[in-house]
């Protein structure tokens, strides 16, 4: 039993990881109608710009400059400065020529989008897997190995903590505030939303400086845990089938739906993997995915689109 608990919660800390990325895609779609491919482009991007300016790498040349290092609170707001600025250029670029445009076409700006960022981080900080030190909390928690004799990670702990203060925080923005009610405006209707005076450009600009908040706090977590390297852009295609879980319009959802998914797939692969070979981690999230779609394609708190034709 006790070993189970174990699973358990570790099945819920990597949850948690996958659901800080799931936040970034809620946050587009909520205000497009369009899956961003991008976000785990965002959140690779934004960890390596932190470790560059925490280190003092220099950009293009891969070479540290220590006189150039930056103390942690300018490096994050160094970095969120610079995740706004590429929000403000993506939309000058690309977002102001595609107002009504057919989603797939959004969504293949994004895969465009994905693809320069993952190029551009290589060529201005390079390849090589990337320590980031941010003085977060590690090792066990002793609380748990004392009291419960629980192994758990401190920084999974911290990071749990965090998802739990961006979901109020966002949940909050969305319903409680004016331009969280623009945003599902615009979701729903650009040509709309632009006739009772929202600006389509301005909205766009908020929704993806925010996303980029949200994607390097998720690039921290997960380079905090396993150093920061060009995989977490695929590890953040596991935020796919957290969305389909609970629904691509919910902030509370994707937090759900990524602690199903990370304590699904943990049962699964230490008490099913021994019969099937092992590796059930890798497909077990799409399989249950799929599942949901069979069965509830707008996800545990997704809402029903209803069309009349």
């Amino acid at each position: 039993m006790l070993f189970f608990v174990e699973v358990v919660i570790s099945g819920l800390t990597a949850g948690v990881m996958y659901a800080l990325v799931a936040l970034g895609f809620v946050l587009i779609f909520k205000a497009s109608g369009v899956f961003n491919f991008a976000q785990g482009v965002l959140a690779l991007f934004a960890g390596l710009t932190l470790h560059g300016l925490l280190t003092g790498t220099v950009p293009f040349v891969h070479t540290v400059n220590p006189a150039w290092a930056m103390p942690a609170w300018l490096a994050i707001l160094t970095t969120i400065a610079i995740m706004i600025l590429l929000a403000i250029v993506w939309e000058r670029l690309v977002l102001a020529n595609l107002v009504n445009q057919e989603h797939i076409i959004l969504f293949m700006a994004t895969l465009g989008l994905a693809y320069v960022l993952e190029g551009a981080g290589d060529i201005i900080w390079g390849s090589d897997v990337k320590v980031l030190d941010l003085g977060l909390p590690q090792g066990a928690s002793d609380y748990f190995l004392d009291t419960f004799n629980l192994y758990v990670e401190k920084l999974e702990l911290f990071a749990a903590a965090t998802a739990g203060v961006l979901v109020v925080v966002l949940a909050l923005f969305f319903n409680k505030t004016r331009i969280g009610r623009a945003l599902r405006a615009v979701a729903d209707d650009h040509q709309a939303a632009l006739s009772v005076g929202i600006s389509l450009r301005t909205i766009w600009v908020i929704v993806w400086s925010v996303a980029g908040i949200v994607a390097l706090v998720a690039g921290i977590m997960w380079g905090a845990k396993s150093g920061i390297q060009f995989s977490l852009s695929l590890i953040a295609l596991k935020a796919l089938p957290v969305l389909i879980l609970g629904g691509f319009t919910s902030i509370p959802g994707a937090i759900v739906g990524g602690l199903i998914i990370g304590v699904g797939e943990k049962i699964a692969e230490v008490y099913m993997g021994p019969y099937v070979g092992g590796a059930i981690e890798n497909w077990f999230a799409y399989m249950l995915a799929l599942v949901f779609l069979l069965f509830r394609p707008q996800g545990l708190f997704g809402e029903k689109i209803i069309e009349r034709v």
